[in-house]
């Protein structure tokens, strides 16, 4: 049984585009590949045709993968997101207690999770730290280096 996982509208669409360029370009690039070393010989000794087929493989493994994902996937409605706690969609800015660095995220699915444009995934230790609370809360997050408190200084949309 698969579990329903919840996504942005945005984070959705990628899943959906990758999916369907894997099933058109991925698996056409892939038949090439297969259909050149099958050109040069012997089967049974084609390095070629053994990892074009390996590739085959992982590739529809990919696809079966991403097509249980996106059928299990939900939109969620952002209207209906309470933004007094912390909870998936919520932009939650917070504050290092020990050297006052402030930063803020949003908080996203596993899938959706990208460092660089400010989205931490839910299961990550500060999404899992920062889930639930209100603002003026303080979040003590389990870290490599020790203990680490946040306060949460603001909860948006």
């Amino acid at each position: 049984m698969s579990k329903v996982s919840y996504y942005t509208a945005e984070g959705l669409q990628k899943l959906k585009d990758e999916l369907y360029e894997l099933k058109g370009k991925g698996r056409s690039d892939i038949a090439k590949q297969i259909a050149e070393a099958r050109d040069k010989g012997d089967l049974s000794e084609n390095a070629e045709y053994d990892a074009a087929k390996d590739a085959q493989g992982l590739l529809e493994l990919k696809i079966a993968k991403l097509e249980a994902i996106v059928g299990n996937a939900r939109v969620i409605d952002e209207s209906k997101i309470d933004i007094s706690k912390a909870s998936l969609l919520s932009r939650v800015k917070i504050k290092n207690k020990l050297n006052g660095m402030e930063v803020t995220y949003t908080l996203v699915s596993e899938e959706e999770a990208d460092l660089k444009s400010g989205k931490i995934s839910i299961k990550s230790p500060i999404g899992k730290g920062v889930l639930g609370k209100k603002v003026g809360e303080v979040a003590e997050i389990q870290a490599p280096a020790g203990k680490i408190h946040f306060e949460i200084l603001d909860i948006s949309m």
